[in-house]
């Protein structure tokens, strides 16, 4: 089963269950997909379903953030759940090390010398990482190896 089919059966399953916020933070996601198989004409796949998975949980820790700031506890409640609901559907993040082992691997693969050959590391990476780490992690990471 696709991530997409699970994402679906899952919004029946909440809308059985009458389990508003879970239904509709998954019929968000669920309409992000469809924006984008309308808008590029084609079929997404798991990948591609990861990393709107991915924006959408950044959009939810930016907004926690801002509600935190503002002393909005309820819907800081709210984000939070929205946010662990979505981190259920993406694989388990890389830890340190690991991630700093794979990117040491991809600096050696692509024959990385200096900060002038980050591009290359940060294209390779995001290939083999995927919605493994974030992006600023990634970035972070591989700077500190290349210096």
């Amino acid at each position: 089963m696709t991530l997409k089919e699970q994402i679906k059966n899952d919004m029946k399953e909440a809308m059985r269950a009458k389990d508003t916020a879970k239904r509709d933070t998954l019929r968000n996601i669920n309409a992000a997909i469809k924006q984008i198989e309308v808008d590029e004409r084609r079929e997404l796949s798991d990948a591609d379903v990861e990393a709107i998975l991915m924006k959408y949980a950044k959009q939810r820790e930016d907004a926690m953030a801002q509600f935190k700031d503002a002393g909005r506890d309820d819907l800081v409640a709210k984000e939070q759940a929205e946010l662990e609901l979505v981190k259920s559907y993406l694989p388990e993040p890389m830890d340190d090390a690991e991630l700093e082992e794979t990117l040491k691997g991809i600096i050696s693969e692509v024959d990385a010398q200096s900060m002038k050959d980050m591009g290359k590391v940060m294209a390779k990476a995001k290939e083999v990482i995927g919605s493994r780490a974030d992006g600023g992690r990634i970035s972070q990471t591989v700077k500190r190896l290349l210096s």
